[in-house]
Formats: C-alpha cells, sequence, structure tokens
C-alpha cells in the first residue's frame, strides 16, 4: 500500500457524506429531496456540503421553481466525474497492491 496514494486522497472523499452525494450523482442528476433522502443527512449539514462540493467544481446546483415551489437539482460536473473516477482507481491500486504483498 502506498502511503502517498493514501495521503493524496481529495478533501471531496474525506466525508462521508460528500462521499455519498457524488455517488448517488454518478448515476445522474438528483433533487434536493432524492438527496436527502438516499444519505439521510439533516437539511443544514446536506446543504453545507453541497455547498462545499460546488465550491470545490465537483457539482453544479439548479434552483428553479416547479409550481411556486422551489427545486434544487445537483448534478456531476465532468470534473467531478474525473476525480470520482481517479479516486476509485486509486482505491483500487491500493487493494491491488495489498493483495500482492500479502501473497
Amino acid at each position: 500500500m502506498s502511503e502517498v496514494e493514501i495521503n493524496n486522497i481529495p478533501d471531496a472523499f474525506q466525508s462521508k457524506l460528500r462521499l455519498m452525494i457524488i455517488s448517488a450523482l454518478f448515476s445522474g442528476k438528483k433533487s434536493y429531496r432524492e438527496l436527502k433522502s438516499l444519505t439521510g443527512a439533516t437539511d443544514g449539514n446536506l446543504s453545507t456540503q453541497i455547498s462545499n462540493l460546488e465550491q470545490m467544481n465537483y457539482i453544479t446546483v439548479e434552483k428553479t421553481f416547479i409550481k411556486k415551489r422551489p427545486n434544487t437539482t445537483c448534478g456531476l460536473t465532468d470534473a467531478g466525474v474525473n476525480s470520482f473516477r481517479d479516486y476509485v482507481e486509486m482505491l483500487q491500486n491500493i487493494i491491488s497492491s495489498t493483495e500482492l504483498s500479502s501473497s
């Protein structure tokens, strides 16, 4: 296992909730309500982490109104998709190197 790889985990993936949000969005855009249901997060925590991910350029946030009610939809940016893929690849490399060294 490479300490360099472990030390290079992006901040976006060091929070369970941010990782849950990104994982949920990987399959497509989700409404705020869908994300809240999937993650079980409180409104305040979910809103904070969505804002953090938006500032990191991992997700986009679109606010519209449907029948005079606010509707927030989130989606992954290209940078978010690529970073998530890189993160998963890094985890796979760590697992592979661990399996090789334990053989």
